[in-house]
């Protein structure tokens, strides 16, 4: 069962090298603990200085050395992004990282899990969890821990982790869209929505949002135009969604990019990414619209 996403065998030479084997392992598990790829490398780095710092006899295993002191730095971290969200300006989202689609044919469940687990979707619905409650769902789950495994890394008992899994995935449970659709489907319904938002047509934008569709938009207070809050509302978000042109830069072009593995629509002008879209799609509509604009969480896809 322990998968663990591709985390170094220790039983290889190759695993007992360095550090650096484990680096896409750390920041995999630092990314969907902290929702921020900028927090996620200052967590790995982190890592990086404890376990230089540590007698290297003192080590039993890397691997769970490094999981175990990473996990405790990301819930330390995420205790002090709560206070810090607590009053940032508008709608907080993750920031979007760029992705590449790793084939996984042989396993297309194992795929499945990692994919979604990356989503802006699911990494929104994480920000609802506590951090111990974060961090148990994400290894066990997502990167196939043991109970027992999760307890070490934690300093909880094995009990006070299967008590938190559980509140974990009932939250989760209650929160999910019940229907996935396809990868096709979705890149139609982001297509059909970026041409009638490019055309200026209100009738065809409108075809395509569920009637209580919802708007999310992330400026961090940076951008002209921003919704301060989540708008509701079919008629009220293609309005929104056409409105904004007049806030857009003069020149600017719009490219579809996987991003979080799902396709996401970016507007783009000389200077870099200016903003990512993306969509959540139930019953053949678009019922949630999540836009990242704030040039802080922006920056590193440049």
């Amino acid at each position: 069962m322990a998968r663990h996403d591709e985390a170094p065998d220790e039983s290889t030479p190759d695993a007992l090298a360095s550090f650096e084997s484990y680096r896409a392992y750390l920041f995999a598990i630092a990314y969907r603990m902290l929702g921020s790829a900028m927090d996620a490398e200052d967590m790995v780095q982190e890592t990086y200085l404890r376990y230089q710092a540590t007698p290297p006899e003192s080590i039993v295993s890397l691997k769970a050395f490094l999981t175990t002191v990473l996990t405790r730095l990301c819930m330390d971290q995420l205790h002090l992004a709560r206070r810090k969200r607590e009053v940032y300006p508008g709608p907080w989202l993750p920031e979007p990282i760029f992705t590449e689609d790793d084939g996984g044919a042989a396993n297309p469940e194992r795929r499945i899990d990692l994919h979604e687990s990356l989503s802006l979707a699911f990494l929104t619905l994480l920000e609802d969890l506590p951090p111990l409650e974060r961090a148990v769902f994400l290894l066990r789950e997502v990167f196939d821990y043991e109970y027992a495994e999760v307890a070490a890394f934690l300093g909880r008992s094995e009990v006070a982790v299967r008590q938190s899994f559980s509140r974990a995935k009932k939250h989760l449970a209650d929160h999910r869209p019940r229907f996935a659709v396809s990868p096709d489907v979705h890149r139609q319904m982001l297509t059909s929505f970026m041409r009638a938002a490019e055309s200026g047509d209100m009738a065809a934008l409108m075809a395509v949002l569920a009637e209580d569709v919802t708007l999310w938009a992330d400026a961090g207070g940076k951008v002209r135009g921003a919704a301060p809050r989540p708008i509701v509302g079919r008629q009220t978000v293609a309005a929104f969604v056409l409105g904004t042109e007049r806030f857009a830069p003069a020149q600017y072009r719009i490219e579809v990019a996987t991003v979080n593995q799902q396709p996401a629509m970016l507007v783009r002008t000389d200077d870099g990414i200016y903003l990512v879209l993306t969509i959540e799609v139930e019953a053949g509509l678009i019922a949630r619209i999540r836009v990242i604009a704030n040039p802080d969480k922006l920056a590193h896809l440049n």
